[in-house]
């Protein structure tokens, strides 16, 4: 660097410290103000007012920069998936840049900056002439008065709390060339020259100056514009970015247009280089023949915001940062505003829970069976997973890819995250169908009842006054009759174990009549249920009896039954899913993530989790059988498809992960099961899609397995166990029947049997009277036909009296068999019944056959 030489300004530098703010206001009033004061009638009083009104310096801080979000790879390592900030900015120090970058700043921008203190007078005289004359439109700012500029601008461009447009006239007054603005930034500056030592000024400097568009500093430039770093530009490149400044917008290297204003302010920078000595002739000459085109400007690919992000993971990228502008890490603020402040100030590495190999997978899976660009109808799908016991959110992939440009108009693209609510940029949910009845199921185990209650399919409609609700939107009872139907036409009895395999809606709406609405809800909400365009706490689900099969107005996220299903699966455990593991301030410090708040809930303990699990896995068997991957790895689940199959679901968790898969319609009401994509029936797309993706999630170590789900206590096979009534032999079939539905059994007529009591007369039950059973057993109750009579009591008579006392009560099939005397044996004994078949007072049919042996001296 050359050496520097002492100069009117490096005097007028040496002095100022000595100088009070008073004097050197007056100094600068008489070298730039009086000029004016002729043509403006200022008085130099309210200029120095002004000058002394102001805090001696600035402070230098960090500016924006940009924030990476990344997962972890099995091996531990980062995977890159977004760079995303307000400003394209990385600082670097001095030492990390080229000394060409620092020449050409000094040499463009201030020549004497080594030597000021801040103000260069000689440059503030003849400014202050030539703008009141029209001789000149220099505006003398050094480099530190251009730090003070950006500074102020870029605190306007961060204040909180107010407006776009407050924001945007703050910004104007930081720029506004007034001599009042001037006066300021002088002042600034020598505050800063006072504090910092040159070397962190021109290091602030060049990390703070607008290098066009949303690009800051001459890292992120040199890295847009020629595809390196900082510390490897050449002094072509040094001084073409350094031509930026002066004019952003008309000299940036974002467009062609620009390269030939850059050319020109390029030249002359390195013509102060050569005469500054910075470079040689050889490197002036080389750098002056370089044409400023297309073969020197390398223009790199948007890399910045979501829709750059790494293919795969958009929407992954757009879910983080809206949960960190929804202000989920607490550690990024004390309040929500100093939170999205000290985001958008950057310098973030955000780790979040996906795994790469799993997203990777969904995303294949989806998109291979509901392809992004079919156009038949509006098809959606979508993907997501989260960890059983953490809340973690391990995969989140849908057909759909990512666009939030609305220039684009694509129909294979949305800014929608199908998996998510609303506020995290999600969509306002779906109708969940019947993946919704497993928290009636929940409800009606808590109540007491077991899975091995029956019920009758073949209701299908009921009063909608035999649903007890207790909610405000009940208004103190519903009416009418519901009519409705079961998916697969099912009929006669079914056990609750049965009716959830084959999700069996009247089995259903009929435990919902032995349950409070309100409670189902509030067991829901204890689960994290809730709508997507709602309220987070799920005050606004909805408990109308439609509700019970998932029939009513709640529309739900597909992670938020992925969530409660987790819970499920644990127990009645649940964890808030979360998708931020843990941030990484510029500091270098860790802060924690999103918090969980993992807990039991509030509403179901463990045990009804439990039994809830084991009926719920049978559906793995039933209706979701075309999901259930076979693997090795137990799993839970449901289906759903809502009315006219618009919307599909499954939903199904092992006890180390919770998956849910939707498949429906984005707009439109176009049914699934009427659709064929790709040659398969749409309202299947959630099983080709669940049962690979499920094998792959159990594949990854430490996610398969888990263990089977465990058989619930004798309490929840039977429930609360009634008993079948009794004295109900030799009634009617009428009263009969009353007193079985009465405790809560069913009834069934097994037909008349032979009997002594008179025809029609209650004969038999099967359970008997005074069996314990499941409420809802079916108790067969069999009727006399009058053809069965007593046997009488003929043993001891000779033959032929027994004979006619069983012809006289109407047996035509007698047989007499012989027993041959022994020794000792009374001669009175010979010649008498000594047995009978049947039994004396035996009521049997008279058509059965009757023995009567008889001993005799010998038989033949």
């Amino acid at each position: 660097m050359p050496a520097q030489k002492k100069t009117a300004s490096s005097l007028f530098g040496a002095v100022i410290g000595t100088l009070g703010f008073s004097a050197l206001a007056g100094l600068l009033v008489t070298v730039m103000i009086a000029p004016a004061l002729a043509v403006t009638g200022m008085t130099a009083n309210n200029t120095i007012g002004i000058f002394e009104s102001l805090p001696e310096y600035l402070v230098i801080g960090n500016q924006h920069q940009q924030n990476e979000i990344v997962a972890k790879n099995q091996d531990g390592t980062d995977f890159h998936i977004a760079t995303v900030y307000d400003q394209n900015r990385e600082e670097l120090s001095l030492d990390e840049m080229s000394d060409f970058l620092k020449f050409a700043a000094v040499a463009g921008e201030d020549r004497r900056f080594y030597d000021h203190g801040g103000v260069d007078v000689p440059s503030v005289v003849r400014a202050a002439i030539g703008n009141v004359t029209g001789t000149s439109g220099s505006g003398a700012s050094t480099i530190t008065m251009q730090l003070v500029r950006n500074i102020r601008v870029q605190e306007a461009f961060n204040e909180t709390g107010v407006d776009d447009k407050q924001r945007a006239k703050d910004i104007a007054a930081a720029t506004y060339p007034d001599l009042g603005r001037k006066l300021q930034e002088m002042k600034y500056a020598i505050g800063l020259e006072k504090k910092y030592s040159k070397q962190t000024i021109l290091a602030a400097y060049l990390n703070i100056v607008g290098m066009g568009q949303n690009t800051y500093g001459v890292q992120a430039a040199a890295k847009e514009y020629f595809g390196t770093t900082a510390d490897k530009v050449t002094a072509a490149q040094a001084a073409s970015l350094i031509a930026i400044v002066q004019n952003p917008t008309k000299n940036g290297l974002f467009t062609p247009k620009n390269y030939a204003a850059n050319q020109t302010r390029r030249d002359d920078i390195l013509g102060f280089m050569h005469t500054e000595h910075y470079i040689t002739d050889a490197q002036y000459e080389e750098a002056l023949a370089i044409k400023v085109d297309d073969k020197f400007v390398h223009l790199s690919a948007p890399t910045q915001g979501c829709l750059n992000a790494t293919p795969g993971y958009q929407f992954v990228c757009d879910d983080t940062v809206n949960r960190i502008l929804n202000g989920n890490i607490d550690g990024l603020g004390s309040t929500k505003a100093e939170e999205i402040s000290n985001w958008r100030a950057g310098g973030y590495k955000v780790y979040v829970s996906i795994i790469p190999a799993l997203q990777d997978a969904a995303n294949r899976i989806v998109k291979q069976y509901a392809p992004p660009d079919y156009t038949t109808f509006a098809l959606g799908a979508t993907a997501v997973t989260t960890q059983v016991g953490t809340g973690k959110i391990l995969d989140m992939a849908q057909n759909k890819n990512y666009n939030n440009d609305p220039s684009r108009i694509d129909p294979s693209t949305t800014s929608v995250n199908f998996a998510d609510d609303k506020v995290y940029g999600g969509s306002v949910g779906f109708q969940p169908g019947s993946t919704y009845k497993p928290y009636t199921l929940l409800n009606f185990l808590k109540s007491g009842h077991g899975v091995n209650e029956t019920f009758d399919a073949g209701i299908l409609q009921l009063n909608q006054a035999s649903f007890q609700d207790s909610c405000p939107d009940a208004n103190g009872g519903w009416g009418g009759i519901y009519k409705y139907r079961n998916d697969s036409g099912e009929r006669g009895r079914y056990t609750v174990m049965r009716g959830t395999a084959g999700s069996v809606n009247s089995v259903f709406l009929q435990m919902g009549t032995k349950v409070d609405q309100c409670d189902t809800k509030n067991i829901a909400v204890s689960l994290g249920v809730h709508n997507a365009y709602g309220a987070q706490d799920g005050s606004d689900l909805r408990t109308d009896p439609s509700c019970v099969i998932g029939g009513c107005n709640n529309t739900l996220a597909p992670l938020t039954q992925a969530a409660a299903f987790a819970a499920i699966a644990d127990g009645g455990f649940y964890c808030h899913p979360t998708l931020i593991d843990s941030l990484v301030d510029p500091q270098g410090n860790t802060i924690p993530g999103e918090n969980a708040n993992c807990g039991q809930s509030s509403e179901i303990a463990p045990d009804v989790a439990g039994a809830a699990a084991y009926a719920m896995a049978g559906v793995m068997r039933g209706t979701a059988g075309a999901s259930n991957p076979n693997d090795g790895t137990s799993y839970i689940g449901k289906t759903g498809t809502t009315d006219a199959s618009v919307h599909t679901w499954m939903v199904g968790s092992s006890r180390q992960t919770a998956t849910a898969v939707w498949v429906g319609n984005v707009s439109g009401e176009q049914a699934l099961r009427n659709a064929r994509v790709n040659g398969i029936q749409a309202a299947i797309l959630r099983h080709r899609i669940f049962k690979p993706l499920a094998q792959t999630i159990d594949a990854y170590p430490g996610l398969g397995g888990g263990g089977k789900f465990p058989a619930p206590s004798a309490q929840f096979l039977t429930g609360s166990p009634t008993t079948v009534p009794t004295g109900l032999i030799g009634g009617t079939v009428q009263s009969a029947q009353s007193a079985i539905e009465l405790a809560e059994l069913s009834y069934a007529d097994g037909g008349p049997i032979d009997s002594d009591l008179p025809v029609g007369a209650v004969a038999s039950l099967n359970p008997g009277e005074g069996a314990t059973v499941s409420r809802g057993t079916t108790v067969t109750v069999y009727t006399s036909n009058g053809l069965s009579v007593a046997a009488p009591n003929v043993v001891g008579k000779p033959y032929p009296n027994g004979k006619s006392d069983f012809q006289a009560q109407g047996f035509t099939d007698i047989t007499q068999a012989c027993e041959a005397a022994a020794a000792g044996d009374p001669p009175g004994s010979l010649n008498k019944i000594v047995s009978q078949v049947p039994a004396a007072g035996a009521v049997v049919s008279k058509s059965t056959p009757v023995i009567l042996t008889v001993k005799q001296a010998s038989c033949p």
